[in-house]
This record gives structure tokens, C-alpha cells and sequence, in this order.
């Protein structure tokens, strides 16, 4: 009886030599709900909701003419102490790239289509048709079928993470690697922009290749800078991408993404806090910043994590809801109510709070921080 329920693609034998994953380990993952049936807009796949083996979380397997893998995006680590930790990781050079506050997409082609995945793996309608609006992409994937397009969706009009980007604005896409469909294999700095240049795709920014010696002191340099003009940091990379990137975020970052965790502090704080101070503690650490610098630093982090939760607070008292809105732009109410349905199936709360002039207010209820708040209010305990 058990067997009838799993999806054909979770015991073919093509996916278990594709992915070099024994069949029987497939099943027990499937049972498990490490890997999901996903059946959305027409597509016949499986989703690895976690990691399995080699096969990283977000991969899909979609059965379409042929079986196609679009595999996950990897887990980048950070650095918390860039002069030991670099010249540990990479034995000679270090190539530096711009990190941006936007989501992690990945566009490939599948049975013809452009399609947007997120980090997760799932198909943002949204996603896919602003991809398909803002890029120029069939003459790359005719040229590269088997590659798969990484990068950042940027700008005020990014339902996950709106962030300003003077030369972005609204809604743009920065591209951080190319990948093959199914090995991963990601291509050289170098032969990336290369190629992303002849199809007039933009890259993020390439801040400099530094001997692994001068590198700490240039990051901390340039992540200084990125920080005080409001953009999030780095991923440093081996320029032949053989080694595995890793990331270090300015002070400023860490604060906004504190500010914003503690707005919401029932729903978001307890993924968001920790991790977040121990980020600003060891670069205070190795900077050796002045006494006025730390103190600068001790007050940024004090007032994004108290602020937003008292203003939560203060607005649940006087009967508002603890919600966000979020921003995209429409071309009719079926758009808006699609992306809705999308957010409800990743168990996010939405509701349309309006539709003008092109745009749609998506309002996201953050419910337990709603419901914990009055209950605090009320002289519930802790």
C-alpha cells in the first residue's frame, strides 16, 4: 500500500542514476518529506525540500520530453574573522564579488519554458514573469540550454526583499553564476562575465582579485564602504569557482535585517537574532574599532532590536495588525490573486489590500506576533 503513493519520479530508475541516489534511499527520503510530489502550473516533479546526499535543498526533478535536474543553489557559509579564515579557505587569490539584499533565484529553461525558481524550489509566478519581462534570454538558452542562470532579484518592487538600488530602482535582476543543470559545476569568474557580456546580461559588480594576503584588510575596506551607503556585503570566491564561495556582511545589513526580524518578533526574531550578534560581535573583534566606533556599533544594534518591537507593540495596543505590505506590479486582479495562492501554499498568510495603477498591495499578516502581543497585553505569561 505504501508504494502506490509514491510519485513515479521517486522510484525511476533514470532519477536514481541522475542524482546517484540508490532508489530505495529516494523512497525513504520521500517518506520522510525530505523530497515532496510538486505539481504546480502544469509541471510533474519532485521537490528536495532538504538536502539528500549529494543533492543540495531546492533541487527539482521535472518530468517533462526528457527528466530534467535543475539542482539547488549551495549553502554559502560566512566568515566571521576574515585573516585567519581566508587564508585557510583559499590557497592563493580571492576573487570578490558584490553581495545584494534581494532572493536567491535560479532561471533555467525546462520543456521550453523560462521558468524562476526560488531558493526553495518552488515556481514564483511573479518571479517568472517578471524574469521573462525584464530579461533577454532566448538567445542564451538557445546557445545554453544546460545552464542554469543564479542571481539576485533586486529593487522596491520585490515582494520578499525590497531594497533600493540607485542603479536598479524598481525591479532588476544581477546575475552571480552560472551552473550546469546537473552536475552544479559552476563556470570561472571570468568565462561567466565573459559570456554574460556577449548576451548584454549584468553580472553583479566585481569588486577586485586580491592576493589572499592583502584580502582581509581590502574586504574589511570595502565592506565598510558598502555598509555606510546602505548595501549588504560580499561572497568571496575562488576565481576558478573550484572552491566553495563564502560571505561577510557589513554592520548596517545586520542591523536592517535585526530591525526587521524584531517588527515581527514572534514570527521572525528567534531565526534572525542570534546568529546576528555573534556577526557583529567578532567583527567589532577584529576590526579594533575606536571606543566611539564600537559604541556606534552597540547603539545601531540596540535600537534596530528594541525600536521595531516596541512600534509592534504600540500598534497591536491600538488595534492595527502586525503585517507588511508588499509591493508588485499587476496587469489585472488575476496576477495579484495568483501570487497569493502562491504565498498560501508556502503557509504564508496574504490578503489583496489593493490594486492602482499597475500596482498591487499584497498585505502579509505576521499572525503570531498578532496573536502573542494581546495575549502579553491581556496578562498572559511568558
Amino acid at each position: 500500500m505504501r508504494e502506490k503513493k509514491i510519485p513515479p519520479l521517486v522510484n525511476d530508475e533514470e532519477v536514481s542514476h541522475l542524482l546517484d541516489i540508490p532508489s530505495p534511499r529516494l523512497e525513504d527520503a520521500y517518506h520522510k518529506g525530505i523530497i515532496k510530489k510538486y505539481q504546480k502550473k502544469g509541471m510533474n516533479a519532485i521537490q528536495f525540500r532538504k538536502g539528500l546526499g549529494p543533492v543540495e535543498a531546492g533541487t527539482m526533478v521535472i518530468k517533462g520530453e526528457e527528466i530534467e535536474v535543475i539542482r539547488g543553489f549551495p549553502k554559502i557559509r560566512r566568515i566571521l574573522m576574515l585573516h585567519p579564515a581566508l587564508e585557510k579557505h583559499f590557497p592563493d587569490k580571492v576573487a570578490v564579488e558584490e553581495k545584494m539584499n534581494g532572493y536567491n533565484v535560479r532561471i533555467a529553461l525546462v520543456d521550453s519554458e523560462i521558468v524562476a525558481f526560488t531558493r526553495g524550489g518552488y515556481v514564483c509566478p511573479y518571479t517568472s514573469r517578471k524574469a521573462r519581462e525584464i530579461l533577454d534570454l532566448d538567445d542564451f538558452f538557445q546557445d545554453y540550454p544546460q545552464m542554469v542562470i543564479c542571481g539576485e532579484m533586486v529593487g522596491t518592487l520585490n515582494p520578499y526583499v525590497s531594497h533600493y538600488y540607485p542603479e536598479v530602482g524598481k525591479l532588476g535582476f544581477r546575475i552571480f553564476d552560472l551552473r550546469e543543470k546537473l552536475t552544479n559545476v559552476a563556470l570561472p569568474i571570468m568565462a561567466k562575465r565573459e559570456i554574460l557580456a556577449d548576451y548584454n546580461l549584468e553580472p553583479v559588480k566585481l569588486l577586485g582579485v586580491f592576493p589572499v594576503k592583502k584580502a582581509p584588510q581590502r574586504i574589511l575596506e570595502i565592506v565598510k564602504e558598502l555598509g555606510e551607503h546602505d548595501r549588504e556585503g560580499v561572497v568571496m570566491k575562488d576565481p576558478q569557482m573550484q572552491l566553495d564561495p563564502l560571505k561577510y556582511t557589513s554592520s548596517q545589513a545586520q542591523a536592517a535585517e535585526l530591525e526587521y526580524a524584531l517588527s515581527f518578533p514572534f514570527d521572525l526574531a528567534r531565526a534572525f537574532l542570534f546568529s546576528r550578534i555573534i556577526r557583529e560581535g567578532f567583527q567589532s573583534h577584529e576590526t579594533a574599532e575606536s571606543k566611539d566606533a564600537r559604541r556606534e556599533r552597540a547603539l545601531r544594534m540596540g535600537e534596530s532590536i528594541l525600536y521595531p518591537m516596541l512600534e509592534t507593540i504600540s500598534k497591536v495596543e491600538n488595534g492595527e495588525l502586525a503585517a507588511e505590505d508588499l509591493l508588485i506590479e499587476v496587469e489585472n486582479k488575476e496576477q495579484a490573486d495568483e501570487f497569493i495562492r502562491y504565498l498560501r501554499d508556502l503557509k504564508v498568510m496574504a490578503t489583496l489590500a489593493e490594486i492602482k495603477e499597475g500596482k498591487a498591495v499584497i498585505r502579509r499578516v505576521h499572525q503570531s506576533t498578532n496573536d502573542r502581543i494581546n495575549n502579553y497585553l491581556d496578562g498572559g505569561l511568558y
